[in-house]
């Protein structure tokens, strides 16, 4: 799972939110001259606002963030704050841009206490509608309930493990079909394969038991329609006394809980009687949830609430990373090559006896870590981290840092930073793993896809059992080729920006069943 939301704006919004600002063009002037005026510091007097480029009245800084607000940000931190920190305004939310390791350490460790909460967001507010919203809930006793439900009972190393045979399982079935598209020189669609798997093995830690097509379907359209909510500008907050953007944006995210609590009505039903399904699965998150219900007070409602966040952010964001890790390899053959000679050459027997990799076939791959953690520098699932809110006034480098505006760590632009990388930042070069003690358990802040602190993604450790048992059994298994036609322009990187960082076109790869050489390049 990784960090799933964040601040910036959706295509379809930007043209109404401007066109209704404007109409309030003559409140918000009046506003703006006390609310965002600098206050006077005497002469001599040190700490000061962080730097800040040229605004425009009514939306601020709004105007140069663009559809790609990540690389805009790095942009203009570079130009305008040196890289570390810098004051935007968005539209009536002042915001600090974190832009390099140095200040993600002073925001998510230094002063983690500081910055330990979130700014409040009516789209988020209907959604869960006052059940525990884990990842962007307001700091305080319920959100820290509610994790340490999630952490302590669902997300442990051990409670992960237990999970392989049904993720083992959702990789035979996809390899499965994989073979059969091999066996007729077929292209595939991997965007499509790489989302099913990532679904199947959320729903299975979820509800103990394989899904089927239908309900797979069902929560991909769930996720998807939640992702447009959550995924974007979120015009009421920068613009609040538009209450009719507020209206419109919580209605749409009231009709979006109610299929989902459908949908979690029937898992949770169906969690109490006998499966044979089930019988190979360990106990799913809503049986857990269900057995602690009465010890910790857990409404039904709430349990409803948790899921709706381990699906959000452990589907989307996984299915993500796999197939730009899949991308990236298909535009470095080198790298493919170098990672199946790993595999084929490290894994014990013949193709033809391994049916499946495991995740004990894995422990002395460091070649296929080195990719993921390169993939996971290159293309964090959320480019900007999501926004925390700083509970207090405080000084951080000289600058004062006022209490109760929204803070972003631009994590794509650290992991891009030439003085932590080398010149070579924009390259796809695992390599510079190999020798590096560096994680992204939240220790390193030059690596920080999953974020850090009190905050940091508590489903680490399920996410990267499912990059690596995937990605290691699709370069076991099969050797890859580009469709006919595709071959000399290569693979389209184009990204989009929303709640986590896609590419634009769809994936299509023609696999081929690996040769009798277990050794690529032999």
């Amino acid at each position: 799972m990784a960090p799933g939301h964040t601040l910036y704006c959706s295509s379809s919004s930007l043209p109404l939110t401007f066109l209704l600002a404007a109409a309030a063009a003559a409140v918000f002037l009046l506003l703006q001259r006390y609310i965002f005026r600098r206050p006077e510091t005497p002469r001599g007097h040190v700490p000061r606002l962080p730097p800040s480029p040229p605004r425009l009245p009514i939306i601020g800084h709004l105007h140069l963030i663009g559809f790609l607000p990540h690389i805009n940000l790095r942009d203009l931190a570079a130009k305008h704050a040196a890289g570390d920190y810098m004051l935007l305004h968005l539209g009536a939310m002042p915001t600090l841009v974190v832009s390099s390791p140095r200040a993600a350490e002073a925001v998510l460790r230094t002063h983690d206490h500081a910055f330990a909460s979130r700014p409040p967001y009516s789209v988020t507010d209907a959604l869960f509608s006052g059940t525990p919203d884990i990842a962007m809930a307001v700091y305080g006793e319920q959100w820290r309930q509610s994790r340490k439900l999630l952490t302590a009972h669902m997300l442990t190393v051990k409670k992960v493990s237990s999970y392989r045979h049904g993720r083992e399982d959702e990789v035979r079935n996809a390899i499965a079909k994989l073979r059969r598209s091999a066996a007729s020189d077929a292209v595939v669609d991997m965007s499509e394969l790489l989302y099913s798997f990532t679904t199947g093995i959320m729903y299975r830690a979820v509800a103990g038991e394989p899904s089927d097509d239908g309900r797979n379907m069902r929560i991909r359209e769930l996720l998807d329609a939640t992702v447009n909510l959550v995924g974007g500008f979120y015009p009421e907050s920068f613009f609040p006394w538009l209450g009719v953007l507020r209206r419109v944006t919580c209605a749409r995210a009231e009709k979006v809980k109610r299929r989902w609590d459908e949908l979690f009505d029937a898992v949770i039903d169906d969690a109490g009687k006998p499966s044979a399904a089930r019988r190979h699965d360990p106990e799913g998150f809503v049986r857990i949830l269900l057995s602690l219900q009465h010890e910790h007070g857990l409404p039904r409602e709430h349990i409803k609430g948790m899921l709706i966040n381990v699906f959000f952010g452990g589907t989307d964001t996984s299915y993500m990373v796999l197939e730009f890790m899949m991308a990236e390899l298909m535009s470095n053959p080198q790298a493919m090559n170098k990672l199946q000679v790993e595999l084929r050459s490290g894994i014990p027997g013949k193709r033809e006896a391994k049916e499946v990799v495991t995740e004990d076939d894995l422990s002395d791959m460091i070649y296929l870590r080195a990719v993921i953690k390169e993939t996971l520098r290159l293309h964090p699932p959320a480019p900007l981290l999501e926004p925390h809110l700083s509970m207090e006034k405080l000084e951080i480098d000289g600058y004062i840092i006022p209490a109760n505006i929204s803070v972003i760590v631009n994590a794509w632009a650290i992991g891009r930073d030439e003085t932590v990388w080398g010149k070579d930042a924009e390259e796809f070069k695992p390599e510079r793993f190999i020798d590096s003690k560096v994680s992204f358990k939240g220790n390193d802040f030059e690596l920080l896809p999953f974020s850090a602190g009190r905050r940091i993604c508590p489903g680490v450790n399920f996410a990267v059992a499912s990059l690596e048992i995937m990605l290691a059994n699709l370069m076991y298994h099969f050797d890859w080729e580009l469709p006919v036609g595709i071959e000399s322009s290569g693979i389209d990187m184009t990204e989009v920006f929303s709640s986590t960082l896609h590419r634009k076109e769809k994936l299509l790869l023609v696999p081929k069943i690996r040769g009798n050489n277990p050794i690529v390049g032999q």
